[in-house]
């Protein structure tokens, strides 16, 4: 899908899993181009304008791991595997040609169709050539609280699908939702706070990396995802049968 779906808690939570563990992304929404490493065993070495939201989120939320960014993903798996990976997750990696276990989340919205019609990148028939696809409520479970709750909130948010959150939203002064990735400006949060006197900003934690530079009490909304045991023991046997990150095919690789 164009997002929405999960994709960023399941790298992370399966992330987590692991020893030297290294998470490769394109860095959607960055200032930067090229390789940039966003973050080495914990320590984040770069800014969201250098890495971009998502990069950013996951390399705070792997405490172990590591984060690069690249608009070619097999440059940006060469250098994690230089820089001492044993493991390597791609966020959004499906349709890029290194060999690799290919896991989607299997959605199902209403409309079936691609962009623009829809909202899928790929035709849906491509699940076929995955090696699992996983569903939310079998494979592995969203555990959402909210951290600093406070009385008066607004929900502030730039991600795909805001109504996702409706779930777990408590009842909230008002609402504000941007496209996804959106930059926030110093301006349209001060317009918003002054029409609505909240007590707090309740904001994902993606959103959380962009606002934070922003002198306003945030309520954040934190997400962890508990996995399935059989989903991490198909991950854990294909990492044991000996896989080798720097392998790839000779098919072009697309940014």
């Amino acid at each position: 899908m164009v997002g929405g779906s999960g994709k960023t808690p399941l790298i992370i939570a399966l992330a987590r899993e692991f020893e030297r563990a290294a998470v490769v992304l394109r860095g959607y929404g960055r200032e930067s181009r090229g390789l940039v490493e966003v973050s080495r065993e914990g320590e984040v070495l770069v800014g969201v304008e250098e890495s971009g939201d998502e990069a950013l989120l996951i390399a705070r939320s792997l405490p172990r791991g590591s984060v690069l960014v690249s608009e070619d993903r097999r440059e940006g798996v060469e250098a994690a595997v230089e820089r001492g990976a044993r493991v390597i997750f791609l966020d959004d990696g499906f349709h890029h040609c290194l060999e690799k276990l290919d896991i989607l989340i299997g959605v199902d919205p209403p409309n079936p169709f691609c962009l623009p019609s829809g909202p899928f990148r790929l035709p849906r028939f491509l699940e076929r050539y995955s090696d699992l696809v996983v569903r939310e409520g079998r494979d592995f479970q969203r555990v959402v609280r909210i951290e600093n709750r406070t009385e008066r909130m607004v929900l502030l948010t730039a991600i795909a699908r805001p109504n996702r959150l409706d779930p777990y939203l408590p009842p909230l002064q008002n609402r504000y939702t941007f496209r996804d990735h959106h930059n926030f400006r110093g301006e349209e949060l001060e317009r918003i706070w002054r029409r609505e006197r909240p007590t707090s900003f309740l904001v994902t934690e993606k959103d959380l990396v962009k606002l934070e530079r922003f002198d306003y009490p945030y309520s954040v909304l934190r997400l962890d995802l508990l996995l399935a045991p059989h989903l991490l023991k198909v991950v854990e046997e294909y990492i044991e049968r000996g896989f080798h990150a720097e392998e790839a095919t000779d098919c072009p690789d697309t940014p």
